[in-house]
């Protein structure tokens, strides 16, 4: 009896079985794509706000530079579709500014040398 269901079904059960699993991992690279995708588009978005805000706020300072930066962050995050936490974002926003100044150093140094 036992035999006679392997014989029958077997070969549906080890498809369904295959299925399912491959099913599972497309949904779960498909979720760590979209992760990593989202991460590099919030990355570039903070690196964009930051570097215009050097060239549009020149007159405001410190804190108020800040806020208008985190604003812009938000507005452009909303237009694409994606959400960042407070930490998420003073972490990238840190981030890109400590590259944009190493970027102004590395070429007043090499400003000096020529």
């Amino acid at each position: 009896m036992f035999e006679t269901f392997i014989n029958e079904y077997g070969t549906t059960l080890i498809y369904t079985v295959v299925t399912a699993i491959l099913g599972f991992v497309g949904i779960a690279i498909k979720t760590l794509l979209e992760r990593f995708v989202n991460d590099k588009r919030k990355q570039k978005i903070v690196e964009t706000c930051v570097k215009a805000a050097e060239q549009i706020y020149k007159e405001l300072k410190g804190k108020e530079k800040l806020e208008k930066v985190k604003e812009n962050i938000v507005a452009m995050l909303n237009e694409n579709g994606l959400t960042i936490s407070e930490l998420e974002m003073d972490m990238l926003i840190e981030a890109a500014v400590a590259e944009m100044n190493k970027q102004i150093k590395k070429e007043s140094v090499e400003y000096v040398e020529n």
